[in-house]
């Protein structure tokens, strides 16, 4: 009788081995006249557990983790293809408190499905959204985008259902809808986990868009570092195109040339367009003139992810989880200095304590928590007095914080505030396209100015107060406009780092 056992292909379960463990496993148990099934699926996101084996019982799959090449005999002699015991036995897959408290909506399929199977996604409610979308007029597809409360999930946190709506009423014979994948933000991977592990529900989500918004062209614009995401991407689509999903709208990939200031969604375009990629000034918005001129849907990976979901079971039914203007789940990716590393979709409330504690388990060097930044390399850094803040876009901008895409990077008691903020202005002087002076300028003087401040010269905070405000308020796009977010947020909460006496 045939076993079938699951093993990830997520480039972080490669990281650590997950591809030697598959092959020795196919060898050895041909090498004991086993019948193995090997089913490279997706990661389920327990990314300290990786590579996570997991074997299907009648009682479900159970999941064995983290796994090396060399344990792979003993699993064998332990029993792995029956659910045997073994120290690495975890149990049910589904029972891991990790997974099992979490509300998985846009990761449902994530590490139960091979990502380029159709049969299996269609199995698992996938194009459902797609085809009830084409049995409605775009205007009414537009209005359950609307409904259900989707923003943005990458930075602005902009209602999903707006740009759309600006995009189906411009007129004009070609439109676009761009998928704007170049995650480059510290601790994210939810966008290369999707590409990978469930490439077709980004995939869907473009179609009904192009639906939506009556755009006939669609392209990703994937990260030059996510090489793997490409080429699952690029067999997806050809596999969708073959089966007919893709009718009338042409979907192709794209890749970045590193540069970070490529994910701001104009000097993305530039990108796109062939040109250096510099961020353009606005208005005019891409809604209205995007891509080689024409109105263009611009959204990120998560977001266009969510989409066939909310068509496939109503817009009230997303609209029911969350809270205030957040609705719908956020897949939280909690990385850095944390015992429990990985992703976490949970509807947005969840406070960063519980994240933090329930989840992560504590820091992994078993020291105190000492900062937690949120938001990518610009975002805030909070100290223990605002991990009780709901995981809400409104509560966060009232702490001068952003959500960003979801990336939570934790440091412990070690960590030097003042070396964080300097690196902030250092990497957005590296990044900077150079086109505005209080980006391309005030970060070079902003690295100057701290330096000075950390030899003692306490008569420079007053001026890095000052060219923090000036950045915030006058730089092009939000590359320099929230470069300041972790200076002063590690200014006032820890001025001890700056040689600076506490003001409270």
């Amino acid at each position: 009788m045939s076993a079938t056992v699951y093993i990830p292909c997520d480039s972080a379960a490669r990281a650590v081995g997950a591809d030697a463990v598959a092959r020795v496993l196919s060898s050895e148990a041909a090498r004991r006249g086993l019948d193995v099934q090997i089913i490279r699926n997706g990661s389920r996101g327990l990314m300290w557990l990786e590579p996570l084996v997991e074997v299907a019982t009648p009682q479900g799959r159970i999941a064995y983790g983290p796994v090396e090449s060399g344990d792979v005999a003993t699993l064998l002699d332990a029993g792995l293809l029956q659910g045997g015991e073994h120290a690495l036995k975890l149990g049910p897959t589904e029972e891991i408190p990790y997974l099992k408290k979490q509300q998985r909506l846009t990761f449902a399929r994530m590490g139960v499905t091979d990502p380029l199977s159709l049969a299996d996604y269609v199995a698992h409610e996938g194009f459902v959204g797609l085809r009830k979308a084409r049995a409605m007029k775009p205007a009414e597809v537009v209005q359950e985008v609307l409904d259900s409360g989707l923003r943005g999930r990458g930075g602005a946190a902009f209602p999903a259902g707006i740009k759309w709506k600006t995009v189906l009423g411009a007129a004009a014979q070609q439109k676009f809808v761009v998928c704007n994948a170049d995650e480059g933000d510290s601790g994210t991977y939810s966008d290369r986990m999707v590409m990978e592990g469930d490439p077709f529900m980004l995939i869907e989500g473009m179609a009904i868009a192009g639906h939506a918004v009556g755009a006939s062209r669609g392209f990703i614009y994937v990260r030059s570092e996510y090489p793997q995401a490409v080429a699952t991407l690029k067999k997806a689509i050809a596999t969708a195109e073959e089966a007919g999903y893709l009718s009338g709208f042409k979907l192709e990939v794209r890749m970045g040339a590193g540069s970070y200031v490529c994910g701001e969604e104009t000097a993305m375009l530039e990108s796109l367009e062939g040109k250096r990629g510099i961020v353009r000034a606005k208005p005019p918005l891409p809604a209205v003139s995007g891509l080689f001129g024409q109105p263009t849907v611009i959204n990120n990976v998560i977001t266009l992810a969510s989409v066939p979901l909310i068509l496939a079971r109503g817009a009230q039914f997303y609209a029911g989880c969350g809270m205030g203007r957040s609705r719908g789940t956020l897949p939280i990716q909690l990385t850095g200095n944390i015992k429990r590393g990985g992703l976490i979709e949970l509807a947005f409330g969840v406070t960063l304590r519980e994240l933090l504690t329930s989840y992560g388990g504590g820091s992994a060097s078993g020291r105190p928590i000492k900062a937690v930044q949120v938001g990518g390399p610009l975002g805030t850094y909070l100290p223990p007095s605002q991990w009780d803040t709901p995981l809400d876009y409104e509560a966060f901008a009232e702490l001068g914080a952003v959500l960003g895409h979801g990336g939570i990077v934790v440091h412990d008691d070690t960590a030097d505030l003042a070396q964080l903020a300097r690196y902030a202005m250092e990497f957005c002087a590296i990044e900077s396209c150079g086109k505005c002076t209080p980006c391309r300028i005030g970060s070079t003087r902003g690295v100057e100015v701290i330096d000075k401040i950390v030899a003692g010269d306490q008569k420079q905070v007053a001026l890095l107060r000052d060219l923090c405000d000036t950045m915030v308020h006058g730089s092009l796009c939000a590359m320099g406009g929230m470069t300041p977010y972790p200076v002063i947020s590690a200014l006032n909460h820890y001025p001890e780092d700056f040689g600076l006496r506490s003001s409270t």
